[in-house]
């Protein structure tokens, strides 16, 4: 929107070329989101306090939390959200089909959130939407997606990248459909999985898309992709600015969303952000990668699966004192603060160590 207005100004004063740079933008798309975030967060907050749409809390967890988290409003991701869709509408090229399906994606999972959400907080109970009916929208919108991405990108683009690999690209053809839809549902499932602490989850997400900006800027600039041995991606350059709208939109969440929380995110914040991560990887042919970066979220997740598969196949034996992970930590005498910081910690390694997937080959 703005890159079109500053287009035209410059033939009044060059001045205005600076805005048109992508490296500007970023950082104007990333700033911008925190800006709003932190100034749309307190108004927010009292709303929901006014309508008592506090956290439903599970009777079976911690009991601490029946104390302390459940009068903490939810609802909280549509800060993430309208601050991630303002700031990408004001500082993308709306022409770059990338940034509108990711903007699609943003939407579309942050609704069906939003409605799990607002049946929790109707019937004042943690179940919400029932699991099979979130399933089948889930994978109703990722299937959207990935057909509209197997349709929009060339058929020879349609790969994967294999990290510390110099022949580092496999071809996926039919098979990425599946593929994809599989990563949008999983990795939106598993950051809401995470989501059970003050701040557990947002900081990981923060640090996730701060390296898909770097990713994004890489594949889509012609001569570092050439240099780094990483597929060139036309137009992916531009997402970067969405991803850096994530960063900016996480911390300014972060702010009213660290221990102890003034609000958590709910399902449609984390549903919403578990898939543009999981998206902004398919498109940068970076799933391997994410995989990587995301070793918290993985761990939350097979943590649950085994625990389910234990309880059912080893007459009700159970391997963790309670799933998902963080869960089991709490009931082994760690704090919050602690088992927050330490994952915090954890998912920094991870990235770093995906970051250099870029040159060690």
């Amino acid at each position: 929107m703005l890159l079109t207005l500053f287009e035209y100004l410059t033939q009044y004063n060059t001045g205005f070329n600076a805005f048109l740079y992508l490296t500007t933008r970023i950082v104007m798309g990333a700033l911008t989101a925190l800006v709003i975030s932190l100034l749309l967060g307190p108004a927010i907050i009292s709303f929901l306090r006014d309508k008592q749409f506090y956290q439903s809390i599970r009777e079976d967890g911690p009991k601490r939390h029946l104390d302390d988290k459940n009068s903490t409003p939810t609802m909280g991701g549509v800060i993430i959200i309208f601050s991630v869709v303002i700031s990408t509408l004001l500082w993308s090229d709306l022409n770059n089909n990338y940034t509108l399906i990711l903007l699609f994606g943003i939407f579309g999972f942050g609704l069906i959130g939003f409605y799990d959400d607002y049946k929790k907080l109707i019937k004042k109970n943690s179940d919400g939407i029932k699991g099979r009916s979130k399933l089948f929208f889930q994978i109703a919108i990722a299937s959207l997606i990935t057909i509209f991405l197997y349709t929009y990108m060339e058929t020879g683009s349609i790969e994967s990248v294999v990290p510390f690999m110099k022949d580092n690209s496999f071809y996926l053809g039919i098979l990425f459909i599946p593929w994809a839809i599989f990563i949008l549902v999983g990795s939106s499932n598993a950051v809401n999985l995470t989501d059970g602490l003050d701040g557990l989850a947002i900081l990981p997400c923060i640090l996730i898309a701060s390296s898909f900006v770097i990713f994004a800027y890489a594949h889509g600039n012609m001569i570092i992709s050439e240099y780094l041995l990483i597929p060139y991606i036309e137009g992916s350059g531009e997402i970067a600015i969405f991803a850096a709208s994530l960063v900016g939109a996480g911390l300014g969440f972060l702010w009213f969303n660290s221990y102890p929380a003034e609000i958590f995110m709910g399902d449609c914040g984390s549903l919403s952000l578990g898939s543009s991560l999981g998206l902004l990887a398919i498109i940068l042919k970076q799933e391997l990668t994410f995989a990587i970066m995301s070793g918290i979220f993985i761990a939350e997740v097979m943590s649950v699966i085994l625990q389910v598969l234990s309880f059912k196949f080893r007459n009700g034996k159970r391997i963790f004192k309670m799933a998902p992970l963080h869960h089991h930590y709490e009931l082994s005498g760690l704090s919050e603060p602690k088992i927050i910081m330490r994952f915090w910690i954890v998912t920094f390694i991870l990235v770093l160590l995906a970051l250099s997937t870029l040159k060690i080959r």
